[in-house]
């Protein structure tokens, strides 16, 4: 086991007057020099250029949350559009396959009982001329 200091707590000094009074007047003081700096043109260009980037990093900050929300927006749509491309697919398939032509002959000959005509049903109709069509 490693030894153990007990260090003797230190008294701090009472707050008298006469301290707060030099306590506010060195703050007073340094404020002045502060401020006195600041109509410096070397300051006032570093304060500025200070502001450019503080805003600019604020604008990387917005603009990298506004492309996440977007790439997981981008990412949704993709899913819904494979999932409604899937469908039609199936939809496409099941189209073909009802309206293949002999199902469509098969469903004529059970509802409906149609036929295939024979040759000797068949008539054929000749075709008028606009002439004989006006008369």
């Amino acid at each position: 086991m490693g030894a153990v200091a007990i260090e003797q707590p230190t008294k701090t000094g009472t707050l008298t007057r006469q301290r707060m009074v030099e306590g506010f007047n060195t703050a007073v003081r340094l404020s002045r020099q502060v401020f006195r700096a600041t109509s410096e043109p070397r300051v006032l260009v570093t304060l500025a250029l200070l502001v450019v980037l503080a805003s600019s990093a604020i604008g990387v900050a917005v603009a990298a949350h506004q492309n996440r929300e977007l790439v997981n927006t981008l990412s949704g749509l993709q899913d819904r559009r494979d999932a409604y491309q899937q469908e039609w697919s199936q939809l496409l398939l099941e189209q073909s396959a009802l309206s293949a032509h002999g199902r469509v002959e098969k469903l004529a000959a059970e509802r409906f009982g149609m036929v295939v005509p024979g040759r000797e049903d068949i008539v054929l109709v000749p075709l008028m001329s606009p002439v004989a069509v006006r008369q």
